[in-house]
């Protein structure tokens, strides 16, 4: 797929048909996801990934608006690494980007997908570093939940041209 189109037209997918990804696909989507830019060239990221329907179960517990989970073949918590970003700003920004690179791979490849925010709940935090026994210096900032589509949302235009200021505001 194009770069432009794939940009205009991801959207968030909440609904999966009951396919699964092939590790293939998810090595791709992992590593367009560590193409991203990031701050120093750091490149901070971690990458989690479940694919067993029982600790999506788990998952569901702790986020509890994620509900599309049950439906999805994985699940990628995205996290950012402080050891390797101290600075948390960048860190989020460094993960942020990351994880825009793994949604737009996900599109690419024909598959759905939805960002989830972890970050900066600090309940959801606390129970994913829990759940999944992440170190300290670990923060977990997103999740990506991936599956093939079982709906096919519109992508309506979104360039507003008075949100757009040249020069000057």
């Amino acid at each position: 797929m194009e770069a432009l189109v794939a940009l205009k037209t991801r959207r968030s997918v909440r609904k999966y048909k009951n396919h699964n990804i092939s590790d293939e696909e998810i090595k791709e989507i992992i590593t367009c996801a560590m193409y991203a830019p990031s701050a120093f060239d750091y490149q901070p990221w971690h990458f989690m990934v479940i694919n067993k329907k029982e600790i999506f179960n788990d998952i569901f517990k702790v986020v509890t608006h994620a509900e599309m989970i049950k439906e999805a073949s994985h699940v990628i918590i995205v996290c950012g690494d402080k050891k390797l970003e101290e600075n948390e700003g960048l860190l989020i920004q460094d993960i942020s980007a990351a994880t825009e690179n793994l949604l737009l791979a996900t599109h690419s490849l024909g598959l759905g997908a939805v960002w989830i925010g972890i970050y900066p709940f600090n309940e959801i935090i606390k129970g994913i570093k829990e759940l999944f026994r992440f170190p300290d210096k670990i923060i977990p900032v997103s999740m990506v939940v991936i599956g093939y589509p079982a709906e096919k949302p519109e992508h309506p235009e979104r360039y507003k041209r008075d949100k757009v200021h040249f020069n000057r505001w």
